[in-house]
């Protein structure tokens, strides 16, 4: 196999030029190749450098909002710009690539081995933070394969952090609707929150917390029904490191009004009523689908008790 740490080299130097230039995307391509011809030779998979260039140009604007997302302290035009394209070819390969032929921990080990070869002393764990957040974000794929790691905090030690959503139910038009979130992910979700994030919301209860996220999420004011869920995951900050993220689910009554999204909210591009109906076909993450199938469940059994 040719060498494809050199190849990803490659790749990140011609997307250096490009970002730090500013020509079209389309002079990529002859930035490449030559590239490929002065630092290249034999040993260079060429259609490899090809498709994961056209691959981080056609993704780019997605890869950044994650970047931004993942990193919300550091603004993407504050990243040096070796970093910024080397977490682009890393969110690339992580999210995009075929995992068959690349897995999770190669994409994220062959960036920080990027940042350590071309980026400044502290790139390479920053750009090990970002993805690993992203990492723990997607569910952690091949973790298994990973084994156990050393010295590892115990889960119940990590830091708890308290969150709060809802299943966010108006009706119009005798049809009952849904209001759903749509992340950079590609996955239609439930909008949440954290509760007690700032002085002025410390001492605010799950419910109270809850119903004022979504209120500056979504820009709704909902009457919350009763839980209908709860879940629980590690989430891995890029300087606070890894923490508990406990989210309880509620039930939210609202009015049938347009949804508007909070410019800027991080991971989030759209937001959307859908039909009870409708939603069958939505692309869920494997943990949002018991709480709203719960919460579906409940609308449909308080719609057949008042007929």
């Amino acid at each position: 196999m040719a060498n494809r740490h050199l190849a990803r080299s490659i790749v990140l130097q011609t997307l250096f030029e490009w970002d730090t230039t500013q020509v079209p995307s389309a002079d990529a391509a002859a930035i490449l190749k030559r590239n490929q011809e002065e630092f290249g030779g034999d040993d260079t998979d060429a259609p490899f450098m090809e498709n994961l260039l056209e691959g981080v140009l056609a993704k780019k604007e997605d890869i950044d909002l994650i970047i931004t997302k993942a990193a919300p302290e550091w603004p993407l035009e504050r990243i040096a710009p070796v970093d910024r394209n080397i977490l682009r070819i890393g969110l690339y390969e992580l999210l995009f690539a075929d995992r068959a032929q690349v897995p999770a921990k190669v994409a994220i080990n062959e960036a920080i081995e990027l940042a350590k070869t071309f980026g400044g002393d502290s790139s390479g764990r920053f750009v090990n933070g970002v993805l690993g957040a992203v990492y723990k974000e997607i569910g952690e794929p091949g973790k298994d394969e990973q084994g156990k790691k050393k010295n590892q905090v115990k889960y119940e030690d990590l830091p708890l952090q308290q969150l709060g959503g809802a299943v966010v139910y108006a009706k119009h038009d005798g049809q009952i609707y849904v209001a759903l979130v749509h992340d950079v992910f590609g996955h239609w979700t439930l909008s949440k929150g954290k509760i007690g994030d700032a002085a002025e919301f410390a001492n605010e209860t799950v419910e109270e917390g809850t119903v004022r996220e979504i209120k500056e999420e979504i820009g709704l004011d909902i009457v919350l029904e009763g839980k209908v869920g709860e879940n629980e995951y590690v989430a891995s900050h890029p300087e606070h490191g890894r923490h508990r993220k406990h989210v309880s689910y509620f039930l939210g009554r609202a009015e049938y009004e347009p949804l508007t999204l909070q410019a800027g909210k991080g991971g989030l591009d759209d937001a959307k009523w859908f039909r009870l109906q409708d939603m069958i076909d939505l692309n869920f993450y494997d943990d949002m689908l018991p709480i709203v199938t719960a919460a579906v469940q409940k609308l449909l059994d308080q719609s057949s008790a008042k007929r």
